[in-house]
C-alpha cells in the first residue's frame, strides 16, 4: 500500500471514528437535558445504560483504529445488525417518542459510517435493516398502526436519500484514491528511472574522468621516460664509441676482457634504453593481430626493471604457442603490466608473483597471483572502482583501467583468492570463432589420421 492510499484510509476511518463520538456525546447530552426538564422513570436509566454500551462501543473502534484496523471488517453486517437493534431501542426508550425520536438520526450517522467504510452493497444492506429496525418502533407504542404517518414517511425518504448520497460520495472519493494509488505508482516508477538515469551518467562521468587522468599519468610517464632515455642515450653512445675505439688498439688479455665485459654492459643498457622508449612512445588505436606470448614476454621485461622487482622470485608458466587476438598491442602490455607491478607492491622483498597463462575449451585465461596479504572481503568488490586505492602513494585507476580494456575484448577479470595465500587477478578473453574453427578442423584432420593409421 502506497504512503497516499494509507493516508487516506487513515483519514475516512478517522471521520468514521468522529461520526460515532459526535453520536454518543450529543445523545448523552439529550438523555441528561430531558432528565433536566423533569422526564422520569426508568426511561433515563435505560437509555443511560445504552448510551454507555454505545461509548465502549466507540473506544473499541477508536482503539481498532489507532491500530490501523477496523472492528468486524469481514463482517460489517454483524456492526450493522448491532447498530440497528442498538438505535431502535434509543428511540423505543426517549420518554415515548417512538418514531419522533431524535435518536432517529443515529440511522443517518451510522448509515455515512457505513458508506466510508464498506462498499455499496454492504451500504445498502445496512439501511435495508435500519428500515427494518425503524418500522418496528410504532408497534412498541401504544398507537400501533396509527403511529405511522407523514414522519415516518419523510424518515423513510430520507435514509434512502443518506444512503444513495453517501455511497455515490464514498465511491467518488475511493476512485479518486485509485487514481491518485496510480499516478503515485507512475511518479515513483518515473522516479526510480530517474534516479538510475543519474547514477548511470554519474558512473560514465566518474569513469570518464578516471580513463582521461590515467591517459594524462602514462602520457606524462612517457615523456619522462622518453626525455631521460634521450638524456643517458647520448652519453652512452659516446662511451660506445670510446670503447669501440680501444677494442681495436694491441691490449693485453686482461684489457681485452674488460672491455668486452663494458661492451656487454652497453649493450644492457641500450636493451634497457630501447624497451624504455618503447613503453613510452604514444599509444596508438591501431588494431592488428597480436601474438599474447610475445606481448607478455614484453610486460614481463619491462617489470623486471620496477623497484623490488629483482627483489621478487618472478615465476612464469606460459603455454607455448598461446593464439593470437586482434586488439591493440599497447594496450594489452599496458593491462599484463599493471597487474604483474600491482602483485610486486602486495609482496614483500623474496616474495613470490607468479605469471601463468593457459588456454581452456574457448578462452585463454592469464593470472598474475602473489603471496602478499591478498585483498580483505569488504573490499574485494569495490578494487575495480575508479579512484579506490589501498595504497599510499595510488591514484586508483589501475585496476579501473584493466578492466575496461578487458570489456573491450569481451573478456572478464575477476578477483579470486590465489593457491600462493595473497591475491589473484585472472583476466580471462574469449578466442576468436575462426581459432575455434582451426582447432576444431585440426582435430578433425588428427582423428581421420589416426582412424587411417
Amino acid at each position: 500500500m502506497s504512503a497516499s492510499s494509507a493516508w487516506l484510509d487513515l483519514a475516512a476511518e478517522s471521520i468514521a471514528v468522529k461520526v460515532r463520538w459526535m453520536g454518543v456525546v450529543l445523545g448523552v447530552a439529550l438523555v441528561e437535558l430531558r432528565a433536566a426538564q423533569g422526564a422520569s422513570g426508568g426511561n433515563v436509566a435505560a437509555l443511560r445504560l445504552l448510551l454507555a454500551l454505545g461509548a465502549l462501543y466507540a473506544l473499541v473502534d477508536t482503539s481498532f483504529s489507532l491500530r490501523g484496523r477496523v472492528l468486524l471488517q469481514r463482517s460489517p453486517l454483524v456492526i450493522s445488525v448491532l447498530e440497528s437493534v442498538f438505535i431502535g431501542l434509543l428511540c423505543h426508550f426517549d420518554f415515548g417518542s417512538g418514531i419522533t425520536s431524535p435518536f432517529r438520526y443515529y440511522y443517518v450517522l451510522s448509515l455515512v459510517s457505513c458508506a466510508i467504510r464498506h462498499d455499496r452493497r454492504t451500504t445498502y444492506a445496512t439501511w435495508l435493516l435500519h428500515c427494518l429496525s425503524y418500522s418496528t418502533v410504532p408497534f412498541t407504542e401504544p398507537l400501533g398502526w396509527a403511529a405511522f404517518g407523514w414522519e415516518y414517511a419523510i424518515t423513510m425518504v430520507l435514509l434512502f436519500w443518506v444512503t444513495w448520497a453517501s455511497t455515490a460520495l464514498a465511491e467518488l472519493l475511493k476512485r479518486a484514491r485509485r487514481d491518485l494509488q496510480i499516478l503515485n505508482a507512475r511518479l515513483q516508477s518515473s522516479h526510480d528511472l530517474l534516479e538510475q538515469r543519474i547514477a548511470a551518467r554519474t558512473r560514465e562521468l566518474e569513469e570518464m574522468q578516471a580513463t582521461l587522468l590515467h591517459q594524462e599519468k602514462m602520457a606524462a610517464f612517457g615523456l619522462l621516460a622518453a626525455g631521460i632515455a634521450h638524456e643517458v642515450g647520448n652519453p652512452l653512445a659516446s662511451i660506445s664509441s670510446l670503447v669501440q675505439l680501444l677494442q681495436r688498439r694491441e691490449q693485453d688479455s686482461y684489457t681485452r676482457d674488460k672491455l668486452q665485459l663494458i661492451e656487454q654492459q652497453l649493450r644492457r643498457i641500450q636493451t634497457i634504453l630501447r624497451e624504455l622508449v618503447d613503453f613510452s612512445r604514444p599509444s596508438t588505436r591501431q588494431i592488428e593481430r597480436v601474438q599474447l606470448n610475445r606481448v607478455l614476454d614484453e610486460a614481463l621485461s619491462i617489470a623486471r626493471y620496477y623497484k623490488g622487482g629483482k627483489q621478487r622470485n618472478l615465476v612464469v608458466e606460459l603455454e607455448p604457442d598461446l593464439p593470437t587476438f586482434t586488439a591493440n598491442r599497447d594496450q594489452l602490455v599496458q593491462l599484463f603490466l599493471n597487474l604483474v607491478l600491482n602483485a610486486i607492491d602486495a609482496t614483500e622483498r623474496g616474495g613470490t608473483v607468479r605469471v601463468r597463462a593457459f588456454r581452456t575449451e574457448d578462452a585463454v585465461e592469464i593470472c598474475v597471483e602473489d603471496d602478499g596479504p591478498g585483498v580483505p572481503q569488504e573490499l574485494a568488490a569495490k578494487v575495480f572502482e575508479p579512484f579506490f586505492t589501498t595504497k599510499r602513494t595510488g591514484t586508483g585507476l589501475g585496476l579501473f583501467v584493466c578492466r575496461k580494456i578487458v570489456e573491450q575484448l569481451d573478456g572478464t577479470l575477476r578477483l579470486h583468492r590465489s593457491e600462493l595465500g595473497g591475491a589473484a587477478f585472472c583476466v580471462q578473453l574469449p578466442v576468436a570463432r575462426e581459432q575455434r574453427a582451426v582447432r576444431q578442423a585440426d582435430t578433425r584432420v588428427g582423428a581421420i589420421a589416426g582412424a587411417d593409421s
